[in-house]
């Protein structure tokens, strides 16, 4: 039984920071994964699918809700180890409802939850715009990108709220400290 953790935060967060460091600290154990990567590795290893999901990205247009739910979930099935940390997944609403459609059908995958590592606008902002490591580090973009995490996260919430597997972690802190607290928060459910 496969189990998935998503990692969710504003950009800046530092969720694939720490999604990256708990699964190496656990290389035994647990696999990390990134939505952009699997679509650029799919595209990467020839396959049908890979040469569908380069159909859209090569052309600058945005892979169908089906092909990316459906690239992640083959990723689960297929990854090495039993704990998956997957970070920036879902996005919008609709990703989440087919994730979890998708999800209610597999029997050997189970989401055991979503983390959020919550931190105020200004650190996000800070730490982007700190970081800026290319054209889309500025201000301009970075409140595009803020307003594109937020305006589903009442909804995401609220969703993996009911469930039960919703937990939040302050990200305001040291990555040490982050980090310790959501490995053992994940090691807690394993």
């Amino acid at each position: 039984m496969k189990k998935l953790f998503l990692v969710i935060g504003a950009p800046g967060s530092g969720k694939t920071t720490d999604a990256e460091i708990i699964s190496k600290n656990n290389s035994d154990s647990m696999v990390h994964y990134s939505t952009g990567e699997l679509l650029r590795a799919e595209v990467a290893s020839g396959s049908e699918l890979g040469k569908l999901i380069d159909s859209f990205t090569s052309k600058g247009n945005l892979v169908p809700l089906e092909i990316v739910v459906k690239t992640i979930v083959d990723a689960i099935s297929n990854a090495p180890k039993n704990v998956v940390l997957i970070d920036g997944y879902p996005r919008s609403v609709e990703q989440m409802i087919e994730l979890d459609r998708i999800l209610q059908d597999k029997n050997d995958i189970t989401l055991a939850s979503v983390i959020e590592v919550e931190v105020s606008e200004k650190t996000a902002c800070d730490r982007v715009l700190g970081r800026a490591r290319g054209a889309d580090d500025n201000v301009e973009v970075f409140n595009n990108r803020m307003r594109v995490f937020q305006e589903p996260l009442k909804e995401i919430q609220e969703f993996y709220g009911k469930k039960g597997i919703l937990h939040k972690i302050d990200g305001e802190r040291t990555i040490e400290e982050i980090t310790n607290e959501m490995e053992a928060f994940i090691k807690g459910k394993i």
